[in-house]
Parts: C-alpha cells; sequence; structure tokens
C-alpha cells in the first residue's frame, strides 16, 4: 500500500514537473512580420479619408516566453481631392481651379509586444513609439506647393499571428491599430497627425 501510494506520488510529481517544463517553453523566440496596410487619416486639417496605400515590416525577439522587443517601419500615402474653389492671396491676386493633397508617411521605431500564447494561434498586444517623416503636396494644375517635417510617432496595437503548418515558422497575421503624430506645417494646415487602420500579412 505504502509503495503504490509512493509510486502514485512520484507519478504526480513528473507529471507536474512535465507540464511546468512544457508551459514554460518559449516556442519561437524570434518573429518577422509584412504585409499591406489600410490606413486612414483623420484630424489633420489637410488631408483626411482612408487608402490602401501601405505597407509593413517589423521584427523582434522574445526575450521572455510571452514579452518581445523589436523594431518596425511603414509607409502609406492619403490622397484628398478639394473640388474647384477660388483661392485669394495676400497681394491681392485670386486663383480659381481644383486641386489635391496628398499626405505621406514612414513611420519608424522600436516595439514591445506581449503575447498571450505560444501556440499556432497567438494573439498579442504591441506599443510602439519612434519617430514619423511626412511629406505633404498640394497639386494644382500648374503648380505644386509641398512642405516636409519629422514627428515623434506612438501607436498601441492588437492583432494576431496564426501558424497552421506543422513545425514550420510560416503563418499569417492581423491587426488593428491607432497612431498618432506630431508633425506640424504651419504652410499647409497641418496639425498633428492621427491614423487608425488594420494590417494584413505573413509571419515568420
Amino acid at each position: 500500500m505504502k509503495k503504490t501510494f509512493v509510486y502514485i506520488i512520484v507519478a504526480a510529481v513528473l507529471m507536474l514537473a512535465g507540464s511546468i517544463t512544457a508551459e514554460a517553453q518559449p516556442g519561437r523566440r524570434y518573429y518577422a512580420d509584412a504585409g499591406w496596410q489600410f490606413n486612414g487619416a483623420f484630424g489633420n486639417g489637410f488631408s483626411e479619408n482612408a487608402s490602401g496605400w501601405g505597407a509593413y515590416a517589423e521584427g523582434g525577439y522574445y526575450f521572455l516566453p510571452r514579452i518581445a522587443a523589436g523594431a518596425f517601419i511603414s509607409y502609406n500615402t492619403n490622397n484628398n481631392y478639394i473640388p474647384r474653389q477660388t483661392y485669394h492671396y495676400p497681394d491681392g491676386s485670386a486663383l480659381t481651379t481644383d486641386a489635391s493633397n496628398s499626405l505621406f508617411q514612414i513611420p519608424f521605431g522600436a516595439t514591445l509586444r506581449y503575447r498571450l500564447g505560444w501556440k499556432e494561434f497567438q494573439p498579442y498586444a504591441e506599443a510602439k513609439i519612434g519617430a514619423n517623416y511626412a511629406r505633404e503636396y498640394t497639386w494644382f494644375p500648374a503648380s505644386v506647393l509641398r512642405d516636409s517635417q519629422w514627428g515623434f510617432y506612438i501607436s498601441p496595437e492588437i492583432g494576431f499571428t496564426w501558424h497552421p503548418f506543422h513545425k514550420s515558422n510560416f503563418g499569417f497575421q492581423f491587426a488593428v491599430y491607432y497612431s498618432y503624430a506630431t508633425n506640424r506645417s504651419n504652410a499647409l494646415g497641418l496639425e498633428g497627425i492621427s491614423n487608425a487602420g488594420f494590417k494584413l500579412g505573413v509571419s515568420f
């Protein structure tokens, strides 16, 4: 009876140790994601619409089983058509024409990611911080106005990666995000840039 009890205790300890070891396994330590980005720009006073002209790439390392640090870069362009109207200038002249505003952004910097699991399906939350380079154009039929500047960039993001293939790091990614950049242009009326959108891509 005592031997049976000892065997049960030993078996239970071994099973518990095995489950702890399995839970402690970090899974994929590195990650790399890239793909298409759909971005909506709003609250900037210059070009406020949504556009699919964007892409992204990011990667990182899980220094703890659930927490990774890495880097990112992306770009997007948002265009806004302005119907025909009359522009008045300080010297008394005037111009009647239509126009198109174009806002181009390249944010890049550092990431901190927390994943909820490390199996095939991996939901995560991520914070991004860095710099945002922006260039603005106002296109007229016979001329163009342009400006560019740097700003501080911050972005929270939630999403998931899905790795459906056994013993392969290849998978898919979906995420939604919000971002804010401090870029400003007095000449073109830009007063900070808010963005929101989603990303579809592949994950390694």
